[in-house]
């Protein structure tokens, strides 16, 4: 039963740090998990946040604190989606209500935010590599902390994983790796007996017993080898009937698993038996994602991450006023593929494990056999895509923003180098909102016109996203293309028939006299309220929706400069080597040096996290904001209010 308020919690409010939590008895560390796992749901179903993997790793997480020393050990949580009971665990308890909030805590794991957050985490399959390398360095300065990562099942499924376990198994360094399977139900007789062993051949006991008999086999040249050699058969033999760890030894790994990873008595228990042993480790437990509340147990996907819910029910409290809304952007995307899919059987869609997020599981459902999720494994969805474009196929790889980052070079090296026609929908691109620095997608602009013969394009509304996919398939089929629209719902415009947009044509919104802006996605429309509102003042703007970072207009660019001797470019991206610096290399190019051209974007830093209109606010990127700099821009100072005024 649910605990309701602070004041109930026993013995969580007497938790502050991971000290307190080792002064209980183990009896008592079950009581300890459910407290923790109410106080979770109670307080996110409040706030909102990543939901279920946290509810899921519970017992883990105090498994971890009670049997190893942190800070000074090292736990490396991969992504940090499982990272809430952590933080109640590590000190900010009373702060958790806060969490992905303006000035509140990071959703992620965050070195500046605590000690205990070992390694900054936002991206998924990075823990093991920065284990090993902590591994290293520990050993290096002859240090002598233990140092554990913890992965779940779907980052495994990214490369990057399986690069570090192999170096782990070439270094063979003192590295504990626990794998979070929450995919799979546990058999429980199959477990019981897979416990017993796991827990035989960790035991004291039994590592000595096989130590001395190493040595002593060691002494007796070719029949100790062979009797070497069978003992290892006997004991791979019995592991291979009874666990699934045969990929892990031979990556180097000494494997243990898979337990039960909800019993925090047997993780206790294993988690003793292991913290001392020598080289690789590998810890299988099987956990239930959403565990202890009902609604993220059934639907583990939709309650990843949530907004205020209703506790009772899991259902999402809306604040809608009961108006239509326009569509998401990423429904968009979705039930337009399958439209052109209807007509074209040479396309196919293809994800990196964000089948719903992206918007495919439309396509999916259609068209089974015409759907690619290939898992977190981004560079393979780039180079799979370049072996179907090599083909005649025409896929269309809908990732984020920020998680293409990941492939930058198959990008350059398996699509432009080779030509091929693979089309990229980067969803998420600008402000993300409260997922923070490692989900902001403001750097794909600047990252992808660097690359030779590929277009860059941006859609100002939910119409112009169909008509640019449209025309990406079919029109602008010389290479790669990659299409960038953001976070959340478009601008309401009603569907047509998708049509032709020539490439690198921009179009004219507005007409001015005093001022031009040449912005890209969604800044265009927040121009044009911009535009209006400078209008009160008497402030003429014209204001052209560029549509294409690369390749650039510059039919429109020269008739802008012959007419306007200050322009402003306005972009939801970063100013160094985005669409404003390509605007002004063009004019450096040609010489047009008698304009003054102001580039209004993102500045150099990491944008920290808050909802999407506060970071936009701050950044002048908002309506009022983009007003504001083009008063500045001609040297209007805006005017201050009484009530704005501070008196010392």
């Amino acid at each position: 039963m649910r605990n309701g308020k602070n004041g109930k919690y026993k013995y969580l409010m007497n938790i502050n740090n991971p000290s307190d939590l080792k002064k209980l008895n183990p009896k008592e560390l079950p009581v300890v998990c459910n407290e923790l796992r109410d106080f979770i749901i109670d307080t996110i179903s409040k706030t909102g946040g990543h939901f279920g993997a946290g509810l899921g790793v519970v017992e883990l997480t105090v498994a971890l604190h009670y049997i190893y020393d942190t800070p000074k050990d090292k736990i490396i949580f991969d992504v940090g989606h499982q990272g809430y009971p952590h933080k109640v665990l590590t000190g900010r308890r009373e702060f958790l209500h806060t969490i992905r909030q303006k000035g509140g805590l990071s959703g992620f794991l965050k070195p500046s935010e605590s000690e205990y957050d070992a390694f900054g985490a936002g991206h998924a399959s990075t823990s093991i590599s920065a284990a090993l390398g902590m591994a290293a360095a520990r050993d290096i300065l002859g240090k002598r902390n233990r140092i554990v990562a913890v992965i779940g099942d779907g980052a495994l499924t990214g490369g990057m994983a399986y690069e570090a376990m192999n170096n782990c198994g070439v270094q063979k360094r003192d590295v504990t790796v626990i794998l979070n399977d929450n995919n799979m139900s546990i058999n429980h007789n199959v477990s019981a007996i897979s416990n017993y062993f796991n827990e035989l051949f960790a035991s004291p006991v039994v590592e000595k017993v096989r130590s001395n008999i190493w040595e002593l086999t060691g002494r007796m040249d070719e029949l100790g080898d062979r009797i070497r050699k069978v003992m290892a058969r006997v004991e791979d033999g019995v592991k291979s009937v009874i666990t699934p760890g045969s990929l892990f030894e031979a990556f180097g790994f000494r494997y243990y698993g898979p337990i039960n990873g909800n019993n925090v008595l047997q993780l206790v228990r294993i988690l003793r038996l292991i913290r001392d042993l020598h080289g690789p480790i590998l810890l299988h437990i099987v956990t239930q994602k959403g565990k202890g509340y009902k609604p993220a147990e059934d639907d583990s996907s939709n309650l990843h991450a949530i907004g205020k819910i209703d506790i009772n029910t899991g259902k999402s409290i809306t604040t809608d006023s009961g108006k239509a809304l326009a569509p998401q952007y990423y429904k968009v995307l979705g039930e337009t593929l399958v439209e052109l899919c209807d007509n074209n059987p040479k396309i196919v869609g293809i994800t990196a494990a964000m089948g719903e997020g992206t918007g495919l599981d439309i396509l999916e459902k259609k068209y089974p056999n015409r759907f690619f999720d290939v898992g977190i494994a981004e560079q393979h969805a780039v180079t799979f895509a370049a072996g179907l474009a090599k083909e005649g196929v025409i896929p269309v790889v809908a990732i984020y923003s920020t998680f293409l980052q990941r492939a930058f070079d198959q990008i350059i090296h398996d699509c432009a180098l080779q030509k091929l026609h693979v089309v990229f929908t980067l969803d998420r691109a600008g402000i993300v909102g409260e997922d923070g620095p490692t989900h902001h997608g403001i750097l794909d602009m600047a990252y992808l016109r660097s690359i030779p013969k590929i277009v860059v394009s941006a859609p100002k509304d939910e119409q112009e996203l169909r008509d640019l996919l449209f025309s990406a398939i079919y029109y602008y089929n010389q290479g790669p293309v990659a299409i960038r629209y953001p976070r959340g719902r478009g601008e309401g415009v009603p569907y047509s028939k998708m049509k032709h947009i020539p490439l690198g044509q921009s179009e004219t919104l507005r007409i001015g006299e005093d001022i031009a802006i040449i912005a890209i996605g969604k800044m265009v429309n927040y121009s044009l309220k911009a535009a209006e509102l400078l209008e009160e003042d008497r402030i003429s703007v014209e204001v052209v929706n560029a549509r294409f970072v690369k390749p650039l207009d510059t039919d429109m660019l020269d008739n802008i400069a012959s007419r306007f001797s200050k322009i402003i470019t306005v972009e939801e991206g970063q100013k160094q080597g985005g669409f404003g610096s390509a605007v002004l290399e063009y004019f450096a190019e040609t010489g047009k040096t008698n304009n003054e051209i102001y580039i209004h974007g993102i500045p150099d830093k990491f944008v920290e996290h808050g909802t999407q209109q506060e970071l936009l606010r701050d950044l002048k990127l908002d309506i009022e904001g983009i007003a504001i700099k083009i008063k500045e821009t001609l040297g209007i100072k805006p005017i201050v209010k009484k009530e704005e005024l501070v008196i010392n």
